[in-house]
């Protein structure tokens, strides 16, 4: 057993455990643990390390690291991480077992692979928020097990963002579960070679100002993305999509981008347009970009072996392997064949795969004029998740499945740059820590058409922009059913138009009613804006305009997360942390500093309570009325309107 100083930090040992603590960024450290000695070549997300001023003092068996507001003791063989000015704790490692030594289990799984386990202190009080994406319907998820592990709604990302003061990246794509008990906090890798997690301490802006910082920034938003956009399951032509777009002009009705969903290929894999359906491609964008308006393309990562790519890619090791039996990972329809055929993944790990699928998607959709993807089933949606069977370029699926959908962005993000395009965004539906960097917007996945739902996702999408991804959205309406005929659907699309056009991205998706039955020639109910009957579009033009002239204020938030790192959509404890209310506050949220939101998420609901944070007064909207803040009210919400507040002195329309 012993310590010792290394630069920027300290290594302490205690039989074939090795402790490595190292400053990471101000206020910030890096901590690794592993068998024998600490490893450089597993996969994570730390990006960057910034240079930070540390002292250093070591002992025989204890240490203590100070870097700026962020004081490290180890002692006993456990961390403990302190404020620096004032010796509160904000977090420290608890032993399993009272005669376990350390904090720490390493469980073999074969090959230097183990199930992993790290257990930290629970606190009375502590709320914890992050995470990703989750449809458990909780902000705070103090209290929950959290599986970490990508599915379709469903997306992993290991970063919390604590009221006690710290951020915590548990920095693996290895496939496991976060378990934030009263009795303590423990992560689980299922299968990983060392323990490795990056700690931070400050309020939360300071937490993501500082997680930007070592995983990545998100490039510069394009402007055109803040405006509306246009999407169902699916337009099964180009004319039937160029008509849709027709009928905005013809309306005068707001649209910026118009999607082409999912069998539109020949085969998928294929990566091409079917020219039966789409016999010039290359026109449709033309004739949409005179409209203002861009067209965005799905692309899935699947390859049926129908595609006349798949024996190639097999050859070439482009596909993900299987550890036992056939390289199939999920069955999926496709044209020419009748029922379903198992279909593989392709390889993002590898660089030689990126760039081939990349080479497709160019030739085939670039040429054309394409510069928007949306790539779906990017988890990768395993049918059924086996992880576990999976080996790819970069190591056993178990240990680095998680990062799939950040590689597969990353594909398109340098595919783009290499053509010199400088307007980089993908519509993705999984997402890993550091995303962000390549450009990736994030939604909700296919989450159902219910007011329950929309009550989820404000609180998803939350805890997406806790965890570092700044453009999210969701499918306006939900995505699974949604009559356009029934009133009470029509008031569920109302309300969630009224949300939708105050997230960062702005887009009506969804497989209404009547649908067809699961093949290529399927195609799902109207889900236009003039769907739902006249009463209900008077309503959603209103929040088309309304989104319309907010677009400068979005654009300009939109370029503070990229500089920053702090998101545009945030819960109200971000800008007001000194406001305990605030951090109780679930269902609303702010659109930068100076817009605060409530939306109306419950069938018949006319009026509903809004807290206005301590610190600030707050112009009602609708009203004109001033109300300071740190008080709750009950405002109005008839159909026509979502309860917007404007703080004091703001410049908005």
């Amino acid at each position: 057993m012993g310590t010792r100083g290394i630069t920027g930090g300290f290594d302490w040992r205690d039989g074939h455990q090795v402790v490595r603590v190292e400053a990471w960024g101000p206020d910030a450290v890096r901590v690794r643990v592993g068998l024998h000695g600490v490893r450089d070549d597993v996969p994570g997300a730390l990006e960057h390390r910034p240079a930070a001023e540390v002292d250093v003092e070591v002992g025989e068996d204890h240490a203590v690291l100070v870097n700026g507001t962020l004081r490290v003791e180890l002692g006993d063989g456990l961390l403990r991480f302190v404020r620096a000015d004032t010796g509160s704790e904000l977090l420290a490692e608890e032993r399993i077992h009272f005669w376990w030594p350390g904090a720490r289990q390493f469980t073999a799984t074969g090959n230097g692979y183990h199930r992993i386990a790290q257990n930290f202190r629970a606190y009375d009080g502590e709320r914890l928020f992050g995470l990703g994406q989750h449809q458990h319907g909780l902000l705070d998820q103090k209290g929950a097990v959290v599986e970490l592990v990508q599915r379709n709604s469903e997306v992993t990302i290991p970063f919390l963002v604590s009221s006690r003061g710290y951020g915590l990246l548990w920095n693996t794509p290895a496939v496991g579960r976060v378990e934030l008990g009263v009795t303590g906090t423990r992560w689980v890798s299922d299968s990983a070679r060392q323990v490795d997690y990056w700690f931070t301490a400050g309020e939360p802006a300071d937490v993501l100002r500082r997680y930007a910082d070592v995983t990545g920034h998100a490039p510069p938003f394009p402007e055109w993305a803040a405006g509306f956009w246009q999407s169902k399951l699916r337009y099964r032509s180009q004319e039937e999509l160029l008509a849709v777009a027709r009928e905005h002009r013809d309306r005068g009705l707001p649209l910026s981008v118009i999607v082409v969903d999912f069998f539109h290929w020949t085969h998928l894999g294929e990566w091409r347009f079917d020219p039966a359906e789409w016999p010039d491609p290359a026109a449709a964008v033309r004739e949409l970009a005179e409209m203002g308006v861009k067209l965005m393309v799905s692309v899935w990562p699947s390859v049926s072996p129908l595609s006349p790519l798949y024996r190639e890619m097999t050859d070439r090791g482009l596909l993900l392997a299987s550890e036992a039996g056939p390289p199939v990972h999920a069955d999926w329809p496709d044209k020419g064949v009748a029922g379903e055929v198992g279909v593989s993944f392709y390889d993002p790990f590898d660089p030689e795969a990126r760039a081939f699928v990349w080479d497709q998607v160019k030739r085939n959709y670039y040429d054309h004029g394409v510069r928007v993807w949306w790539l779906d089933a990017c988890e990768p949606e395993l049918k059924p998740g086996t992880p576990a069977n999976l080996r790819t370029h970069a190591g056993p699926g178990q240990e680095v499945l998680n990062a799939y959908p950040l590689h597969n962005a990353k594909a398109f993000h340098d595919g783009m740059r290499a053509e010199g395009e400088t307007e980089i965004i993908t519509l993705n539906r999984s997402a890993w820590a550091g995303s962000q960097r390549y450009g990736a917007a994030l939604w909700s996945g296919d989450i159902p058409a219910t007011f329950e739902s929309l009550a989820a996702q404000v609180r998803a999408g939350l805890n997406v922009a806790l965890s570092g991804i700044p453009w999210w959205t969701t499918d306006i309406g939900g995505f699974h059913g949604g009559d356009p005929d029934s009133p009470e659907y029509r008031e569920l699309v109302v309300r969630w138009f009224q949300y939708g056009a105050l997230c960062p991205l702005f887009r009506l998706h969804g497989y209404r009613e009547p649908a067809t039955p699961f093949s290529p020639a399927m195609t799902g109910g109207p889900n236009e804006v003039w769907s739902y009957g006249e009463e209900a579009y008077g309503h959603i033009t209103a929040a088309l305009r309304l989104r319309e002239s907010l677009r400068p204020y979005v654009v300009a938030q939109m370029r503070v997360a990229s500089e920053t790192g702090l998101p545009p959509m945030r819960p109200l404890f971000v800008d007001f942390p000194d406001d305990e209310a605030a951090w109780a506050v679930d269902d609303q949220f702010l659109l930068g500093p100076d817009l605060l939101v409530a939306p109306v998420y419950r069938l018949g609901r006319r009026s509903r309570e809004v807290l206005l944070p301590a610190g600030a007064r707050w112009t009602d909207r609708a009203t004109g009325v001033l109300h300071e803040g740190g008080q709750t009210l009950w405002v109005d919400a008839p159909l026509d309107r979502i309860p917007l507040f404007v703080r004091e002195g703001a410049q908005l329309p």
